[in-house]
């Protein structure tokens, strides 16, 4: 197969920092996608529905000078001793999630939730509204590479304890966790990221250290991979894609800043990712389709071509380091 159209997709995790770069990386972004959910661990975090709104505005002028169509969907933080008002207000204003961010574990996570029951009225306040709980499942306490599975304990006690709450467990990266989200009520879903189903720690550390693959959560095994693999093309509604595109400068990445900004080239990977399965035709149902139906959105119109002609990925773009930068990828994507 030489070219594929698909319906155009979702991204449900997307980091576009803040500041005058952010424009270029809201526009990298819609450039593929018809929706992206934007995290909301910005200085100073969007924790409330005036910040909510005022940066959705931000990001959507953006979206609308680079010419392409494109909904930003909101997210807020949610943070200890916010409330449930300021939970009820933030859906009032249109968030469609909000984010746990394990204390410590990721960038600008200081702020983030010691354990849940600090958060219980916060999580009360969204299960009422309707919204999705949207997870980074790491114990920072725990080692590098245990830190999702050490928190998987975390989430059954968060689901068990909001029977109607939907979970979003984000950016998978072991076989544990794919087992956990399909032994979990059908309201837990979760997103993969396109470098976790691309490259492993091998990449990562084995032939050098190639700080452009370094994210949290770390690249696991290749075990780890091919088990995310299944999860992606097997067409379940509980998998679906979230980039968890997190742009650094080039001093930053080197010095080790946790993050692949990987919306240049995620669908180019995605594509490689699912051919080597032999699935091309399932990448449809995971990029434009189960994400949609998790949150409650109808699908996007419009189509996306990807078409089999190599391009060389730049060292850098819109500023930032990508993976495989350098590298010739067989897929380009082109909305039409």
């Amino acid at each position: 197969m030489n070219s594929l159209e698909i319906r155009t997709p979702d991204d449900f995790h997307v980091h576009l920092r803040q500041g005058p770069a952010m424009a270029a990386y809201a526009a990298r972004t819609a450039r593929h996608f018809g929706r992206f959910l934007a995290m909301p661990n910005v200085v100073p975090p969007l924790t409330g529905p005036a910040a909510l709104a005022d940066y959705r505005r931000a990001v959507a002028a953006a979206v609308a000078a680079s010419g392409y169509a494109s909904t930003p969907l909101a997210c807020f933080k949610l943070v200890p001793g916010m409330g449930r008002e300021a939970v009820l207000a933030c859906a009032a204003a249109g968030a469609v999630a909000g984010k746990y961010y394990p204390a410590g574990s990721t960038t600008n996570a200081s702020d983030g939730v010691p354990e849940p029951a600090a958060v219980a009225d916060e999580l009360a306040a969204m299960q009422d509204a309707g919204l999705v709980l949207s997870i980074h499942g790491e114990d920072p306490a725990a080692p590098a590479l245990d830190r999702e599975r050490a928190f998987l304990g975390v989430v059954d006690g968060i689901v068990g304890s909001y029977p109607r709450l939907r979970v979003a467990l984000e950016h998978l990266s072991c076989a544990e966790s794919v087992r956990a989200v399909l032994a979990w009520p059908e309201r837990v879903g979760a997103t993969i990221t396109a470098h976790h189903l691309s490259y492993t720690i091998d990449d990562l550390l084995g032939g050098g250290l190639r700080p452009e693959l370094f994210c949290k959560p770390v690249l696991k095994s290749a075990a780890d991979r091919a088990a995310l693999l299944e999860a992606a093309v097997s067409g379940s509604p509980r998998f679906f894609f979230g980039s968890d595109s997190a742009p650094h400068p080039p001093e930053a990445k080197a010095a080790g800043a946790a993050g692949c900004y990987t919306a240049p080239v995620a669908l180019s990977l995605l594509a490689a990712a699912f051919e080597e399965a032999g699935a091309l035709d399932r990448l449809e149902t995971f990029v434009s389709v189960s994400g949609a139906r998790f949150y409650g959105l109808g699908l996007n119109p419009g189509v996306l071509r990807l078409s089999r002609e190599g391009w060389t990925v730049p060292a850098a773009v819109d500023g930032a380091v990508t993976p495989a930068a350098g590298r010739t990828l067989a897929w380009t994507a082109e909305r039409i």
